[in-house]
């Protein structure tokens, strides 16, 4: 009888599957400076189209763009999601997954959504370190490899400053003190400031970037719901990048409404910061377009009383009309439901045309689309004014195999300084490299 009982939430739902929406526009449709946003479309159960996680067979890599080359930076990681380049070349690669949540996800729904996920290799256990990756002859393969730190909780975010890593651990941030070269921190980390967290702590990625001159850090803190159905209360400083002053712990909200922030990047034309952000879920596989865009001093993003601009969202109550009319709509949509992270920008001379100016995007991959989107890194030019110029165009991809099942989904990205761009593979436990062919 228990087992019948367990059974029949996922029954249930795999047999309403097929009253769920499926996409009429193309994910092209969906991206750019004007997306096309069509009527939501509500069903009895969301659409539910996971990706099974399967390993990558031996010999088969990502796809990368013609022109370039991919080839394993570093393997055999342990859900590898964020990477950092420290001066010297060192790469710092957070091995993480969410922390334990109680209060998250409770009920047939959860109970339902938390079964979807593993299947798609996102309920792996923690292993709260960071590790450091050193190539040492220069031929984009890592040959040594350390425990850098341990012990953290649900590390994301790294950034030096000075002799100062700062890591973003999902309810605090972390002061470590650094010496060039080292192969292991092992003096204790000291606390500048806590992060929300907590047994709920829906989206627990935070990230951190400093400031150009140091003296400020970002750090991006996600919602702890889809669009608020947990109560308002649980979203205190949520949804927002902090400003943090990391001599004194103490911040203040910089920009607010963003549902779920991860990748950060200075545009080094317009030196404006900027972030990738996950957008809600559950009204259409059209809907909503992730985004990257320029973050504004004070700005609101919608969240949760609208998206893209002032595109009301009826689910949402109370509403709120006033914040919905100094809703700011991003700069430019990278498709719905690609579940956008990882954000650098790369300058000319790191990849060949057309990858010479603009953002990578890494694209974990879709779960409320049908078909699936994301699960590629793309490339998204920019002009010399620091502003994007022209379609999204394809770098790595081949992540998922011919039976739809993801050999692996990029998080990460970064350039790793000496000629290459590195992308981290959570489900392929792989960091991989990309360079210009030879």
């Amino acid at each position: 009888m228990k087992r019948t009982v367990m059974l029949l939430p996922w029954a249930l739902l795999a047999s309403l599957g097929g009253c769920a929406d499926t996409a009429r526009l193309s994910v092209d449709a969906g991206s750019g400076p004007s997306p096309q946003l069509p009527p939501p479309q509500r069903s009895l159960i969301p659409t539910v189209n996971i990706a099974p996680a399967s390993a990558w067979p031996d010999g088969v890599t990502p796809k990368a763009a013609a022109g370039t080359q991919v080839l394993a930076f570093a393997a055999k990681l342990d859900h590898p999601r964020w990477l950092y380049v420290l001066p010297n070349g060192d790469v710092l690669v957070a091995e993480t997954n969410a922390p334990p949540k109680p209060e998250d996800g409770k009920g047939i729904r959860g109970w339902f959504m938390k079964r979807a996920m593993a299947r798609a290799g996102a309920a792996v256990p923690s292993a709260n370190r960071i590790t450091l990756l050193r190539d040492a002859d220069h031929d984009g393969v890592a040959e040594i490899r350390h425990t850098f730190i341990e012990g953290l909780n649900s590390p994301f975010g790294m950034v030096l400053v000075g002799n100062a890593l700062y890591v973003a651990e999902t309810d605090q941030l972390t002061r470590f003190d650094y010496r060039p070269g080292v192969d292991q921190l092992t003096g204790p980390g000291r606390k500048v400031t806590d992060l929300p967290g907590g047994p709920l702590n829906h989206h627990w990625t935070k990230n951190v970037i400093a400031s150009p001159d140091g003296s400020k850090l970002y750090v991006t803190v996600g919602s702890n719901s889809n669009v608020g159905e947990n109560g308002l209360e649980h979203e205190q400083g949520r949804a927002a990048i902090w400003q943090i002053d990391p001599a004194s712990g103490r911040h203040r909200l910089f920009a607010t409404g963003l549902r779920n922030p991860n990748g950060l990047a200075w545009q080094p034309d317009s030196g404006a910061l900027w972030t990738a952000v996950n957008e809600r879920d559950e009204i259409g596989s059209d809907l909503v377009p992730d985004y990257i865009t320029s973050v504004k001093d004070g700005a609101f993003y919608g969240w949760p009383y609208s998206y893209y601009g002032q595109h009301v969202d009826a689910r949402v109550s109370p509403p709120n009309p006033q914040q919905v009319a100094r809703a700011v709509a991003p700069d430019y949509a990278v498709g719905p439901h690609t579940a956008s992270l990882g954000l650098t920008f790369i300058e000319p001379g790191v990849l060949p045309a057309p990858f010479e100016r603009g953002a990578l995007v890494g694209q974990h991959g879709s779960w409320n689309r049908k078909p699936h989107s994301g699960y590629k890194v793309i490339f998204v030019p920019f002009d010399g004014s620091g502003k994007p110029a022209g379609e999204p165009i394809d770098l790595l991809t081949g992540f998922l195999d011919s039976q739809g099942k993801a050999q692996g989904r990029p998080v990460g990205v970064v350039s790793d300084q000496r000629g290459g761009v590195l992308v981290a593979d959570d489900v392929g436990n792989t960091i991989w490299r990309v360079s210009k062919a030879p």
